[in-house]
């Protein structure tokens, strides 16, 4: 097995105190390329339980942006320039961009996911109230498994093969320690 490079120490010293002009900077959105809109947007949303937050057709790129996140309903704005500036504001959203074309090209193998060489994006990850009965409801409704879980958070695969971390806040201390993390 490798052996990390860094210490704690080093990355520690790698992080800098952040800027005060940083200090309203969020993290809005990561973004996926999808295939098929109507497979990702039925997966986000009646799997995972997400929401519709904002959406964008752009005809002269030739696609489709879908924002989505975990939103209660009567949060979301109806009127369409509230809505903008209320998304505008979120944080931890996921876009979706559908390229035209992508979910009807018979040549259209799909994007990649980052689970083969050459590796680089990794997973998404939902935090659930309890991984078993998360991991039960996915069997049922026929979610395929990159990993199912065996002492800690389990793996799903999205229709175009992105793996979610479908993992519960309150076991992930228990978990890093089992595996000899250090905790810093």
């Amino acid at each position: 097995m490798a052996k990390s490079s860094l210490n704690i120490d080093e990355v520690q010293s790698l992080c800098a105190e952040p800027d005060p002009s940083t200090k309203d900077y969020i993290s809005h959105h990561t973004m996926l390329l999808i295939k098929d809109p109507r497979k990702t947007l039925d997966f986000y949303s009646r799997i995972l339980g997400m929401r519709m937050l904002y959406e964008a057709h752009v005809p002269a790129l030739s696609c489709s942006t879908f924002y989505m996140g975990f939103a209660k309903a009567e949060d979301i704005p109806k009127d369409k320039a509230k809505k903008l500036e209320w998304w505008s504001m979120l944080s931890g959203c996921i876009e979706f961009r559908y390229k035209y074309g992508t979910d009807t090209d018979k040549s259209f193998k799909g994007y990649h996911n980052g689970q083969s060489d050459p590796r680089g994006f990794g997973h998404i990850a939902v935090r659930v109230p309890n991984i078993d009965d998360a991991v039960k409801r996915f069997e049922l409704l026929g979610v395929e498994f990159a990993e199912k879980p065996k002492q800690g958070p389990a793996y799903i695969k999205d229709p175009d093969g992105y793996w979610i971390e479908i993992c519960s806040g309150g076991n992930a201390v228990k978990i890093l320690s089992e595996y000899g993390s250090q905790l810093s």
